[in-house]
């Protein structure tokens, strides 16, 4: 997408961040937000408080404040603002700038997900095979 246009990135994010305003996604990014506190918890009555479970409660944190959090606070906003703004009347100049407004930061916080969700995803993994 870097390759695009500033009016084709933009138009292209607008119509992404719509797109994926659907129970699909909805259900795998909650599901997760569910699924791992009620596993940490789970793990706890189970087993008690050993390693597995500090591993788990790490994931849990990990993906709660890193992915969920950042979403929220992070990259929601700036996509909400994108929406919301009209770039039928904008100059070539407006849209650059309003690219550099949204890709910068958006970039950054996506970056923060990734990595974040990669970790967490590494510790789970790490819990559940000191497990068994």
């Amino acid at each position: 997408m870097a390759k695009l246009s500033d009016a084709e990135y933009l138009r292209s994010m607008q119509s992404i961040n719509r797109a994926i305003l659907n129970p699909w996604f909805f259900m795998s990014f909650m599901g997760s937000l569910i699924m791992l506190p009620l596993s940490t918890w789970m793990s706890s009555r189970a087993g008690g408080y050993d390693l597995s479970f500090y591993l788990l409660l790490a994931a849990t944190m990990l993906y709660v404040a890193g992915v969920f959090g950042v979403t929220i606070f992070g990259n929601v906003p700036l996509n909400e603002a994108l929406d919301k703004w009209d770039m039928s009347t904008a100059t070539l100049q407006e849209l650059n700038n309003k690219r550099k407004e949204f890709e910068i930061p958006w970039n950054k916080y996506n970056m923060i997900r990734t990595l974040t969700n990669a970790v967490a995803l590494a510790v789970l993994i790490w819990s559940i095979v000191r497990k068994y």
